[in-house]
C-alpha cells in the first residue's frame, strides 16, 4: 500500500509512542557500571564493566568477601543479578529465586519456589542448568525448567502473571535465560534431543500475551520470513527455503531449538541469536541442508519478522548446535568502522559478520586442532561462499550409517559451548572460554516418538592429540583479523562465562573450581582462589557501599559435568561426555554456592 508523507509521519508517530517502558529500565541499568542488570551486562553481550577499582595492578590482592548456598546442587550456570540494594540469585532445577538485601548483610528479603514436576529432569538434555533470571520495570523474568514463564515482583516475590511455553511430555524444556527488549519478553524452547521444532517467542510484559512466534523451520509464514526481503549472504532467501531443504515432513521434528542467548540492537531494533542441531543426530535421515537450523538469526524486535540469515553448518553431521552468543561491537576492519557480530561457534569457526545485512566479514578456526573442514569458503562468486568446506575423512554422512568416524575436532559439545565470551572496548579484544576436545562418533538409524530420545549417535570424546595434555584454552581474539592473540591452557574445557573490566583484567573459572583473573593485553595470570565445586556460572561485578565486588557461582555440572551431576559411571552416557570428563572426581565434587570477591578494606 502507497502511503503519503502525512501517513508516514502518522506511522512514525504511532511506531515512537509506543509502550518501552522495559527497554527503557533495562537501558538504565546498563548504563550504571554499579549494578548488574542483564546476565550478558548489556544488550550487546559484551559482559564488559566501567568499573576499575579492581585492577591489574591491585587484584592479586582480592579476598573473600562473603558466600552464600544456595541449597541445590548440579550445575549452577549463569550469575545472580545486582539491582539497587537487591541481588537476585537462581538455582537449577527447581529454579529458586532469592532476593538478598546487600543493605542488611545478604539478608533474604523473600524466595520462590515453584511447583514443578520432577519428571521433567528425565526430559533435560545435558544437566538441569538454568543460565539466570532477567530484569526490567521493577519485575524479575524466570523461565522454569518446565518451560513455565513466570514475572514476578522484584520487591516481595509475589506473581504477576505466568504462562507455559512448551509441554515436556513432547520434550519441550528450558534452559536459558530470557530478554527484555521494549515491551515483550523473549524467550527460546529447548529439546533439540527430542525432536522439538524450535522457535522464539515474544510475549508482552504486561500480561503475558503472546505477541509473535517465529519457527526455526517449516512454511515462510510460520518462519515469520519474506521470501523477497528477508537476506541471506546479500541474496533474498526465496520462497519455502526451509521446506525445500528437507525431505518430507522431516522439518516437523527437525530441532533447530533455541537455547541460547539473545543480544539487540536499539539503533535497528533487531535482536540477533542461533538456532541448534538439526534431528536426529543421524545425518543419514535427513538429506539436505536442513534449513534453518544452526543458523544466526536477525529479526525485528516488534513483530518477528527476519531481517538475515546465515547457516554456519549446513547438514550438520556432528551435533555442532549455532546457539552460542552473538556479541555486538563497533571495530575496525580494512580501515573501516564496522557494525559487527561476532559468534563463535560450537563448529570450532568464529564468524564477524555486519550486524546490519548480515554481510560475512571474516571466518576463522578459534581452535588450530579444528579438523572437520579446511575452511570457510570466502569468494562470494563460488556456489560455495559461505560454506564450510568438509574433510571427507571426519564427514559422519559420507562415511553413513554403523561407521564409527574417528578424531573429529572438536567433539560435539564444540570448541565452545554457552558459555558466553567477552569483549573490552579498551583492548579491541575477545576473550573466549573454550573446549579443546574432539570425538569419535557412530551415527545410527532412531524413530521418532513424541517426548522420547531422538538422537541416533553414539560417541566417545578425549582430549586433543598432540597437544597440551588439556582439554581446553581461554583465549584473547582478534576479530576483525580472525586470530588469537593469547592462548592460555586449562587441564579441563573452561565452561565459565568471561568479564573483561576497565581494570585491565578478563575473570574466569574453570571445572576444577578457580576462579582466576588475569591480564587483559598479556594473559599473565594474576590471581586465583578455589571454590567450593567447579564453576560453569559466569562471573559478575558491581559496586555496594563505595566499594567493587566480584562474583561467580560454583556448582559443578553442565554437559561437561553432567558425571558428576548426575552420579553417571559409563562412558558413553551423558552423550560421550562422562568418559571424557572421568577425571574431573579427582579435582571437584558437587556443589552449590556463591562466592563473592572484594579487595581487603
Amino acid at each position: 500500500m502507497k502511503r503519503t508523507l502525512p501517513g508516514l509521519l502518522a506511522a512514525l508517530l504511532v511506531s515512537t509512542a509506543a509502550p518501552a517502558f522495559a527497554n527503557d529500565s533495562v537501558k538504565a541499568l546498563q548504563a550504571d557500571a554499579k549494578q548488574w542488570g542483564q546476565q550478558l551486562g548489556n544488550y550487546a553481550g559484551q559482559r564488559y564493566s566501567e568499573l576499575n577499582a579492581i585492577n591489574k595492578d591491585n587484584v592479586g590482592k582480592m579476598q573473600v568477601a562473603w558466600t552464600f548456598s544456595t541449597g541445590v546442587l548440579r550445575g549452577h550456570e549463569g550469575s545472580p543479578l545486582v539491582v539497587g540494594d537487591i541481588m537476585y540469585v537462581h538455582t537449577p532445577f527447581p529454579n529458586m529465586v532469592y532476593a538478598l538485601n546487600l543493605a542488611d548483610e545478604g539478608k533474604i528479603m523473600w524466595r520462590y519456589v515453584p511447583e514443578q514436576n520432577a519428571d521433567v529432569i528425565g526430559v533435560m538434555c545435558c544437566d538441569t542448568v538454568y543460565r539466570g533470571l532477567a530484569f526490567a520495570d521493577d519485575t524479575i523474568y524466570l523461565h522454569q525448567a518446565d518451560t513455565k514463564l513466570v514475572a514476578l515482583d522484584a520487591k516481595t516475590g509475589a506473581e504477576k502473571w505466568s504462562v507455559v511455553n512448551g509441554d515436556p511430555a513432547k520434550g519441550e524444556t528450558n534452559t536459558a535465560t530470557v530478554t527484555v527488549v521494549n515491551d515483550k519478553v523473549i524467550v527460546g524452547i529447548s529439546g533439540g534431543e527430542y525432536g522439538v521444532r524450535g522457535h522464539l517467542t515474544a510475549y508482552s510484559t504486561k500480561d503475558g500475551s503472546l505477541v509473535w512466534r517465529a519457527y526455526s523451520t517449516g512454511p515462510d509464514d510460520e518462519m515469520l520470513v519474506d521470501p523477497d526481503k528477508t537476506m541471506v549472504l546479500g541474496k533474498p532467501i526465496g520462497k519455502d527455503s526451509s521446506l525445500n531443504s528437507w525431505e518430507g515432513d522431516q522439518w516437523q521434528i527437525g530441532g533447530g531449538t533455541t537455547w541460547g542467548w539473545t543480544t539487540y540492537d536499539p539503533e535497528t531494533n533487531l535482536i540477533y541469536y542461533g538456532t541448534g542441531n538439526p534431528s536426529t543426530w543421524n545425518p543419514s535421515q535427513r538429506p539436505g541442508d536442513n534449513k534453518w537450523s544452526m543458523t544466526i538469526m536477525a529479526r525485528d524486535a516488534d513483530t518477528g519478522m527476519a531481517a538475515w540469515f546465515y547457516q554456519k553448518t549446513p547438514h550438520d553431521e556432528w551435533d555442532f548446535d549455532g546457539v552460542n552468543e552473538n556479541i555486538l561491537a563497533d571495530i575496525e576492519i580494512d580501515g573501516q568502522m564496522r557494525k559487527v557480530l561476532v559468534n563463535f561457534d560450537r563448529n570450532g569457526f568464529a564468524y564477524t559478520l555486519d550486524r546490519v545485512t548480515g554481510e560475512l566479514l571474516v571466518a576463522e578456526k578459534f581452535d588450530p586442532q579444528v579438523n572437520w573442514a579446511t575452511h570457510v569458503e570466502m569468494d562470494k562468486n563460488s556456489d560455495q561462499y559461505g560454506r564450510p568446506q568438509v574433510v571427507a575423512e571426519y564427514s559422519t554422512a559420507q562415511n553413513g550409517e554403523d561407521t564409527n568416524t574417528t578424531g573429529i575436532c572438536p567433539a560435539a559439545l564444540g570448541s565452545k559451548d554457552q558459555q558466553p565470551a567477552a569483549f573490552s572496548p579498551k583492548t579491541n579484544l575477545f576473550y573466549v572460554p573454550t573446549n579443546h576436545v574432539c570425538m569419535d562418533y557412530e551415527p545410527f538409524r532412531v524413530s521418532y516418538a513424541a517426548g522420547q530420545p531422538y538422537v541416533g549417535a553414539t560417541l566417545s570424546m578425549f582430549p586433543a592429540p598432540n597437544s597440551h595434555g588439556g582439554m581446553g584454552n581461554f583465549i584473547a581474539w582478534d576479530a576483525a583479523k580472525g586470530e588469537i592473540k593469547w592462548s592460555l591452557p586449562e587441564q579441563f574445557s573452561v565452561w565459565s562465562g568471561a568479564l573483561a573490566t576497565a581494570g585491565d583484567i578478563v575473570f574466569y573459572g574453570t571445572l576444577e573450581g578457580y576462579l582466576k583473573a588475569v591480564d587483559s593485553e598479556t594473559g599473565k595470570e594474576l590471581y586465583r582462589f578455589k571454590t567450593p565445586s567447579g564453576i560453569i556460572g559466569n562471573v559478575f561485578t558491581y559496586e555496594h557501599g563505595g566499594k567493587q565486588y566480584v562474583g561467580v557461582l560454583s556448582g559443578i555440572g553442565g554437559w561437561a559435568g553432567i558425571g558428576l551431576a548426575a552420579g553417571l559411571t559409563n562412558p558413553n552416557d551423558g552423550l560421550g561426555a562422562v568418559g571424557g570428563y572421568a577425571a574431573l572426581s579427582d579435582y571437584t565434587a558437587l556443589g552449590g554456592q556463591l562466592t563473592v570477591f572484594k579487595l581487603p578494606d
